[in-house]
């Protein structure tokens, strides 16, 4: 009789003992984070802000011509939410990133629910993917949100357009809407691995703030990293490269070398920094009820194989890739800029009901200087000087205009026209959406950082 219970009892205990089902735990955690107040309003304010934004720009008085596409947010619906990407690029995805995955292993220390939590699921392991992958849900609703909101509040406000790349050419709106579509997803890829230093810093500062705060302190450090004249090899190391090089898709051709770079980045850091939060998180000691991080530990085992990531990226971009120095050469400016001025001056001249014709009959040329016959011509600054020239069908003189142009160090550039005021003065011309200025006024352009100097 004993034994035959005993047969009977061991099946249940065993039974007992199984983790949780997956599917459970990673509901619960998903209701735990929809449960905090900061959590909800984030999420409205990702679904309905970035529309009244574009909404409310396309009726003011100035548009937000510092920020990239931003000129173009009264021609098409499309430039809104670019302009809302950039913008996101540098502040609200790496925020997004701190206020979920940033806390969600940070709330249990600070509540002391480590104990419970355990004893109901049996297995840290699940509990680790459960709150990952909840983390990477919520902020993937939210970039979502983002986009879609961003996207019907230009198209409500402004119409389906065409857009003007960067290069000057324009994109009919089915190619500009998967274009935006595209920018969009590629600026995920780089979220999810601020995402990943936030499960990281989650996990190995405890209820420390500091914990909460690594992907924004991250991003405003490599912002200003990045703003510094840096080698091609190390700036696409980064991992916030994505965030600017999906730019590149709105040149023809497009620009994509630096982006896949960027991509891959994104990914080696997503699946490093996860990896390391992964094993400290299962190393740790869960009946410490005063524990406050991993102290040393956490850089050694978080921080140092992190540098040696971006050590390697850099080591393996430096020999795969053809491109020295900045990236920045003068060649690459002066047909970058006579390719954008060609495109353009067709625009200008659909705009003014002129006679048009095509890039090869213009044959545009440009002539860029940096700072004087001192000055090596190369890298970024605001002392570049271009002349344009092109040739008029017909016409025996060649054309010529002046541009002051600023070049950052990420390759974006802007040209201020100077000259001749008929050409590239600041005048308005008759659209289909009203009064605009003059498209030759000030151009937007992007010098690939990874291609060769072209041969003239």
């Amino acid at each position: 009789m004993t034994t035959a219970t005993t047969s009977q009892v061991r099946p249940g205990a065993a039974q007992r003992s199984r983790p949780a089902r997956f599917v459970s735990v990673y509901r619960f955690e998903l209701v735990k984070l929809l449960a905090q107040w900061r959590t909800r309003i984030v999420l409205v304010a990702c679904w309905v802000l970035p529309g009244v934004f574009v909404a409310a720009v396309t009726q003011a008085s100035s548009l937000p011509t510092d920020t990239v596409f931003g000129r173009w947010m009264l021609a098409t619906g499309w430039a809104g939410a670019l302009v809302v990407l950039s913008f996101c690029c540098t502040w609200a995805l790496p925020l997004l990133t701190a206020l979920v995955a940033g806390d969600v292993f940070a709330t249990e220390d600070r509540l002391g629910t480590w104990r419970y939590l355990l004893i109901a699921v049996r297995s840290p392991h699940r509990i680790f993917v459960a709150k990952a992958l909840s983390s990477i849900t919520v902020i993937a609703v939210m970039v979502a949100g983002l986009a879609a909101s961003s996207i019907a509040g230009g198209l409500v406000a402004v119409g389906n357009r065409p857009l003007v790349g960067l290069d000057g050419l324009s994109l009919q709106p089915g190619h500009a809407a998967r274009l935006v579509l595209l920018a969009w997803a590629c600026a995920s890829v780089a979220t999810l691995a601020f995402a990943a230093i936030g499960l990281l810093g989650s996990v190995a500062l405890g209820r420390s703030p500091m914990g909460l705060l690594m992907p924004a302190l991250l991003a405003l450090l490599l912002q200003l990293v990045q703003l510094l004249p840096l080698p091609v090899a190390v700036r696409l190391a980064l991992p916030s490269e994505t965030f600017l090089a999906w730019r590149g898709l709105f040149t023809s051709p497009a620009q994509t070398g630096p982006l896949v770079v960027g991509l891959i980045v994104s990914l080696v850091w997503t699946v490093a920094a996860t990896a390391l939060a992964y094993l400290l998180f299962i190393r740790r000691d869960f009946t410490d009820l005063a524990y406050d991080g991993a102290g040393r530990r956490a850089l050694l085992t978080g921080a140092l194989p992190l540098v040696m990531v971006t050590a390697l990226t850099v080591a393996v971009v430096a020999t795969t890739t053809s491109a020295t120095g900045s990236g920045i050469e003068q060649a690459k400016l002066e047909h970058s800029l006579a390719t954008s001025y060609a495109h353009l001056y067709r625009l200008q001249a659909r705009e003014l009901h002129r006679p048009d014709v095509t890039e090869a009959q213009l044959r545009t040329a440009a002539s860029c200087d940096k700072g004087g016959s001192l000055v090596e011509d190369s890298g970024p600054g605001n002392d570049w000087r271009c002349v344009v020239t092109w040739h008029i069908p017909g016409a025996v003189v060649v054309g010529s205009a002046t541009y002051q142009l600023d070049v950052a160090a990420d390759g974006r550039y802007v040209a201020d026209g100077d000259g001749p005021k008929e050409v590239n003065g600041y005048f308005p011309v008759r659209t289909a959406t009203g009064d605009s200025p003059n498209p030759l006024w000030q151009v937007d352009g992007l010098v690939d950082l990874l291609s060769s100097s072209p041969k003239g």
